[in-house]
């Protein structure tokens, strides 16, 4: 039997951010491939009611689209840029129910989830209440650390989370958290993120780079990886001060975009370092796997995550990671060839990554630490998750 799934996505790519939430896309897409879940993802677009230039691409992304066996839809809603976080679940809700009810009534759905703790569980509860369906929401990380501390969120996402009968986390260290801020400790359970091993895997540091070519990388330097958006959150600044107690041949890659752009360029020309520290922008689907074969460490000092899926990328492509002691860290590395937990102090990071390039560990080793991730055994424990959740466990 096929059962029909609803999910609601906030994160979720579109052509105008292709990046963004890409492994929500990639683990639906592995989930619909299975053939007992038929998947509907509706991932609802934020617009101001004025017609700010840098949504204009967010206005051109087409009511709905059709990828393989998965169908997603893009109902808009209205939001305030950085002032009405409190009240968009409510706003995803009223403008995603009209067309939920409509699916529903032309063939029933029997569970609604939330791919995101917030905005998208509280909305997915509004929806899942009105439906009279079974509800799941999975956690990620800063939708827990970040909007649970957030006064206006915080009672949202608790009255969700105990509305959902079940709860997922990436990690064990995120699962705790969620226990600790009040959602129900017996519904949680662990989802570790997926992989896909034909596009992130050990390749000749020499034929990376050759395909590189359009960045114009130095093919003498050493490489350093720091990859994530460029948000204060990230900590690419800290990784721009450590290079500074590294040799001159280590160069720096910073691949993202993001509004800390300009003062992290700013950073880089005020230590000297502007040579040796790229910027190499949103890098495309075929490129960042090239960018993690040609480095030789890669560096993410965030503040949070939950189990940052460049963490996994960059350790299947061969590449160890130097990360702090947060959220699911310990639960990846796991090995010295993984590469090396450290503060996030300029020094601490300068000395994790100087070890981790005197190791010069066999790539075919490094990748080896996350053979046990995959986009295949992703879907089938979300399967039988939801499937629980259907049969009333």
């Amino acid at each position: 039997m096929t059962l029909r799934l609803l999910s609601l996505a906030t994160l979720y790519p579109v052509p105008s951010r292709a990046g963004f939430g890409r492994f929500v896309a990639a683990q639906m897409e592995a989930l619909a491939r299975r053939g007992d879940w038929h998947v509907t993802v509706i991932n609802p677009i934020g617009l101001p009611p004025l017609p700010l230039p840098r949504y204009a691409p967010l206005r051109a992304v087409p009511a709905i689209e059709t990828t393989g066996a998965l169908t997603v839809l893009h109902p808009r809603f209205s939001l305030i840029p950085g002032l009405s976080g409190r009240i968009n679940p409510w706003a995803i809700a009223r403008a995603v129910l009209p067309l939920a009810r409509r699916l529903h009534a032309e063939a029933p759905f029997d569970l609604i989830d939330a791919q995101f703790f917030y905005p998208d569980g509280p909305a997915a509860a509004k929806i899942a209440r009105a439906l009279g369906l079974p509800l799941a929401i999975k956690a990620r990380g800063a939708d827990i650390h970040y909007w649970g501390t957030r006064a206006g969120a915080r009672p949202q996402i608790l009255a969700a989370g105990w509305q959902a009968r079940r709860l997922l986390a990436v990690s064990d260290a995120l699962a705790a958290d969620m226990a600790a801020l009040g959602l129900p400790a017996d519904r949680i359970h662990v989802h570790r993120t997926g992989l896909d091993h034909a596009r992130f895997h050990p390749r000749p540091r020499g034929e990376a780079l050759a395909g590189l070519a359009a960045l114009d990388l130095p093919a003498e330097a050493r490489l350093i990886a720091s990859v994530g958006a460029l948000i204060a959150r990230k900590g690419h600044d800290l990784a721009i001060a450590a290079l500074a107690d590294l040799p001159r041949d280590v160069v720096l890659v910073v691949a993202g975009s993001g509004p800390e752009e300009a003062s992290l360029r700013r950073q880089a020309a005020r230590l000297g370092l502007g040579e040796r520290v790229r910027f190499a922008g949103q890098l495309g689907h075929d490129a960042l796997p090239l960018l993690l074969n040609a480095a030789r460490a890669m560096v993410l000092p965030s503040a949070s995550e939950g189990l940052a899926n460049a963490w996994v990328e960059a350790l299947a492509s061969g590449t160890p990671v130097v990360i702090p002691d947060i959220g699911g860290a310990r639960e990846v590395i796991d090995r010295p060839e993984a590469g090396r937990i450290a503060a996030r102090e300029p020094g601490a990071i300068a000395a994790a990554l100087a070890q981790v390039l005197a190791a010069e560990t066999p790539p075919a080793l490094v990748a080896a630490s996350v053979a046990r991730f995959s986009w295949e055994a992703n879907a089938a424990a979300l399967a039988a998750h939801y499937a629980a959740v259907v049969g009333g466990a």
